[in-house]
């Protein structure tokens, strides 16, 4: 019986040590297979330091030259300007370390001569110089930012001094434009030379043939930061359908695009994306020297009785953001609430019958110093442009369903530009295309669109210039926003939608806008 016992415990044992043995060789081939595993995945991210990018209808990779948005875009990587945006269109310091506005028409701009042009040179004040000079020449996108400069002062090799011929508003918006090197283009033409342009930037130019455009990293980049990315491939394409097809194909990692049949192109499946609210912006402009439209109740009713969503599915296949001020298009300056009188027929009703207002044979009327007056508006639109003339035709629906006569003058491309310029409209659709400034004056200001005058308007209009405090600008532009709101002296209509497509396996923060897409760019990488 003892033996029996010593017997199956000696059976115990032996069946012990042969499970852990086998346990044992399991775990340590498991936990290799682990580390290869690991091994691999870590090699295949250290593989793909690249990033492919697209551009269309490619012209020159220069930044002052090119007529191509998507090169600035992309250009921001190479190319840096004295001051930039971040994702809230907040001024940020990029080249400059500092800025100053001395005078209305004056602005001083300080540089770190440490930083390093990628031949190697040092940044100067003087290349600040050079590159206003060469947009005063009219020839670059960004000439519009120098309209107003009158001169440039180099102080001295860090300083420069800024002079306008008249105030502008926001000026320091201004100075978003890439700066270009004085000395790299000394004895020859800067509009024809065929040298690689060099920067400043995070990246640098290794190559440029018919088909690509090669960046490097540029190890001596003036931050204290090195990107993932170690090679960057902008692929060139006659038409942007090319480029479409060779994202499908999965040649082309991300690209940003304002096109709304995209899914046409690119189907619905297989990537990610972003939208963001455009700068091309519609509104209906009130004229406020109008007998009727000088009221702030009609303006009100019209307001109430236009539903805008209604606009945007009807006319836009929701392709197009609602807008409800000018600078929704996610300025900071701009807190994200409704400041529209909002869709509502009752309310609409209400405020014309609380001013003497009387509805009668289906159309709203008052008597008035001996006369009756009725709500009979001519709505001017462009007859060429299809879309605006779509709208207005929405538009005249809507206010016709609540007693509000309408009546489209479809204008020739002449008449609407006599329209504009002499304010000669009841109501009118146009369009603008808003600057990253949070100015407002073209809306508010002296000589606008609307003849509309406030005056406790024109004094915030005058504050918020020489405001640096941003909660104190905020509280600014919520007291114009309430006068806005209060007073509508014209509709802010709609915008237009833009979006960045990228590869899912692209990996990282992607939070874009209009003035860039590539935002937190230095911590991409693709999977």
């Amino acid at each position: 019986m003892r033996f029996n016992i010593v017997k199956g415990i000696f059976i115990v044992v032996v069946i012990g040590i042969i499970a852990f043995a086998i346990y044992s060789i399991y775990f340590q081939e498991d936990q290799e297979n682990t580390e290869v595993q690991n091994e691999q995945q870590a090699e295949v991210i250290e593989e793909k330091k690249d990033i492919r990018l697209g551009i269309s209808n490619f012209d020159t990779i220069n930044p002052l030259l090119t007529t191509n948005k998507e090169v600035l875009n992309i250009g921001k990587l190479i190319f840096e300007p004295l001051l930039t945006l971040d994702e809230n269109y907040k001024i940020q310091l990029c080249l400059a370390t500092e800025w100053s506005k001395t005078s209305d028409t004056s602005y001083v701009v300080k540089i770190d001569n440490s930083v390093q042009w990628q031949d190697g040179s040092s940044l100067i004040a003087k290349d600040i110089q050079f590159t206003i000079d060469r947009l005063k020449e009219g020839r670059s996108i960004y000439s519009a930012n120098v309209e107003k400069v009158s001169s440039v002062e180099v102080i001295d090799t860090s300083t420069v001094k800024i002079n306008l011929s008249e105030p502008v508003p926001f000026f320091e918006y201004n100075l978003t434009f890439p700066i270009m090197p004085n000395n790299y283009y000394l004895g020859e033409d800067f509009n024809t030379s065929t040298k690689i342009p060099i920067g400043t930037g995070m990246y640098k130019i290794t190559s440029i043939d018919s088909q690509k455009i090669t960046l490097a990293r540029n190890d001596s980049w003036w931050k204290d930061v090195e990107p993932k990315i170690e090679t960057v491939e902008i692929k060139l394409y006659t038409e942007i359908g090319e480029l479409y097809n060779s994202f499908k194909l999965g040649n082309i990692d991300i690209f940003t695009t304002a096109n709304r049949d995209l899914e046409n192109y690119i189907g619905t499946m297989g990537y990610a994306k972003e939208e963001f609210a455009g700068r091309e912006l519609d509104y209906l402009a009130f004229n406020c020297q109008d007998d009727l439209l000088q009221r702030v109740e009609v303006r009100k009713a019209i307001s109430y009785a236009i539903d805008k969503n209604n606009i945007v599915s009807a006319v836009y296949n929701n392709q197009y953001y609602v807008s409800h001020f000018p600078l929704d298009f996610g300025s900071f300056a701009y807190e994200n609430t409704q400041t529209s009188s909002g869709y509502n027929v009752e309310q609409a009703k209400q405020v014309l019958t609380d001013n003497g207002w009387e509805y009668k044979n289906n159309r709203w009327q008052k008597r008035e110093n001996g006369k009756t007056l009725r709500l009979r508006f001519t709505l001017s639109v462009q007859q060429n442009n299809a879309q605006r003339l779509a709208v207005a035709e929405n538009i005249k629906a809507q206010l016709e369903q609540i007693g509000i006569s309408v009546t489209i003058g479809k204008l020739s491309d002449t008449q609407y530009q006599t329209a504009l310029t002499n304010k000669s409209y009841q109501m009118l659709i146009t369009g603008v295309y808003n600057g990253y400034s949070p100015d407002v004056s073209k809306f508010f200001g002296t000589d606008n669109l609307q003849n509309y005058t406030n005056e406790t308007m024109q004094t915030l209009l005058k504050e918020v210039e020489s405001i640096q405090d941003e909660e104190l600008l905020k509280q600014k532009y919520q007291e114009i926003v309430s006068i806005y709101q209060e007073e509508q002296p014209f509709i802010s209509l709609y915008r237009n939608k833009v979006t960045v497509i990228k590869d899912q396996n692209l990996a990282g923060e992607v939070t874009p806008n209009n003035f860039f897409s590539y935002y937190h760019f230095e911590d991409w990488y693709r999977m």
